[in-house]
C-alpha cells in the first residue's frame, strides 16, 4: 500500500541546519532560548539518527528533533523543538514528524520520550501527562504541559525525578 503525500519526510542532515533555524526563529521568536525546554538542550547535540525533516517539493517545510536527557537516573529523549512552516500547517506533516520520530527511537532500543506540548494535539500521538510531581523539569514548566511517551511496555510507570542532561 502506497500513501501520497504532499511531502517527503527524511532525516536531518548537516546541510539543514540553517533551515531549521530559521524554521525555528518564525515559528518561536527570540523567547525560544529562555523556556525551560530548550535550557535542558542547550549545548547537548540532539540525535541525528533520531531527527527529521519534512520537504514540499524543493522547499523546507518542518523539522523534529529528539535530544538524549535523563529523568532521574533514567536515560529518555526529549521531543522538540517541532515546528511546521505557516506555508504548510494543517496537511499533517508535525504529526508524521512526530511519528516518525517516535518509530525510530523505539526501534533504536529507546523507552521513553518527554516533550512540553499541548496534549490534544500530541495525546493521539502516543503522549500521556505526567503525574504532577513525578518528573520535574529543571526550570518553569506548565505540569499539565509536560507529556511523556511510553516506547517500551512499563517504562513510564518507573520515570521519576528531575530531568537533566545525560
Amino acid at each position: 500500500m502506497m500513501i501520497q503525500t504532499p511531502y517527503l519526510i527524511r532525516l536531518e542532515l548537516a546541510h539543514d541546519a540553517d533551515a531549521i533555524e530559521a524554521l525555528h526563529e518564525l515559528s518561536f521568536g527570540p523567547g525560544r532560548f529562555a523556556r525551560t525546554a530548550f535550557r535542558l538542550r542547550e549545548g547537548v547535540p540532539h540525535d541525528p539518527d533520531l531527527s527529521f525533516v519534512a520537504l514540499f517539493g524543493d522547499r523546507f517545510g518542518g523539522a523534529v528533533r529528539l535530544t538524549p536527557i535523563r529523568i532521574g537516573d533514567d536515560p529518555a529523549l526529549l521531543l522538540g523543538p517541532l515546528a511546521v512552516h505557516p506555508d504548510f500547517a494543517g496537511r499533517g506533516a508535525g504529526k508524521a514528524l512526530v511519528g516518525v520520530a517516535l518509530d525510530a527511537a523505539r526501534a533504536a532500543g529507546h523507552k521513553l520520550v518527554l516533550l512540553v506540548g499541548d496534549h490534544p494535539y500530541y495525546g493521539p500521538l502516543g503522549f500521556a501527562r505526567v503525574p504532577v510531581g513525578q518528573i520535574t523539569m529543571p526550570g518553569p514548566v506548565d505540569p499539565n504541559r509536560l507529556l511523556l511517551a511510553e516506547l517500551a511496555p512499563g517504562a513510564a510507570g518507573g520515570a521519576r525525578g528531575l530531568c537533566g542532561k545525560p
